[in-house]
């Protein structure tokens, strides 16, 4: 039950983390790109709380239910933006959209670089069973609260990175091909978003899923090249 418990936060702190960093690069990258909304909305910041109290439940209450009941953390969160000039400004718009998953993908990188350069340092060592949470573990075998959030960072992130990236509506990547394409499409796709958004998601959850295996293997083999997991 311990381990359990441990597990579960390790999930549910390593989601609010990622996810504030994700809106934060939104945000930052608005404000740069002459969109203050968001940052007169104090989401500019590393902190959790004001994306909390913008999505308390996406951000919050779900990410701890399925943390502690599924052993996994999901949920959502969104920074505020002016589409008005999202619409004059769509490239920039596109960029906005692109920051999210950067920072998702600069924590993963992070992660990585961590564990390789423990397992060269012989600090860390390849799990004989490797999952989600036990990607490297110390150099005498056994897991622990700093080889568990290693491994979950890398993960989670990389997930959300690409998760958010399919280019579907209302996710980032719907954003980024809108703002890549010829002015009549975009505008066309913008207006169809409102409503295809709920279609975008369902499309995405079933998706998704059929991913992850393969996306984890391939992280296996970034990690440990010299090693074979089943």
């Amino acid at each position: 039950m311990a381990i359990d418990f441990v597990t579960g936060f390790v999930w549910f702190a390593s989601f609010l983390f990622s996810t504030t960093v994700h809106e934060a690069m939104h945000a930052l990258a608005a404000l740069r790109l002459g969109d203050p909304t968001a940052y007169h909305g104090g989401q500019v910041t590393l902190n959790p709380a004001p994306h909390v109290a913008r999505e308390p439940i996406g951000m919050l209450v779900l990410p701890l239910i399925t943390a502690f009941t599924q052993g996994w953390a999901i949920g959502w969160a969104s920074a505020p933006y002016d589409p008005v000039w999202a619409a004059r400004y769509p490239r920039r718009a596109a960029i906005m959209a692109a920051a999210g998953p950067l920072g998702n993908l600069l924590i993963a990188v992070a992660a990585l670089v961590i564990m390789r350069a423990g397992l060269a340092m012989d600090v860390f060592s390849a799990p004989g069973s490797a999952n989600f949470e036990t990607v490297v573990t110390w150099a005498g075998g056994s897991p622990s609260v700093v080889t568990t959030l290693l491994s979950v960072l890398l993960v989670q992130n990389t997930f959300l990175c690409l998760f958010n990236l399919l280019p579907l509506p209302p996710l980032d990547g719907g954003a980024v091909v809108a703002g890549l394409l010829p002015e009549r499409q975009a505008v066309a796709l913008r207006q169809a978003s409102s409503m295809m958004s709920m279609v975008g998601l369902l499309i995405a959850w079933r998706v998704f899923p059929l991913m992850t295996g393969p996306l984890f293997s391939f992280l296996l083999r970034i990690v440990h090249p010299g090693e074979s997991y089943s």
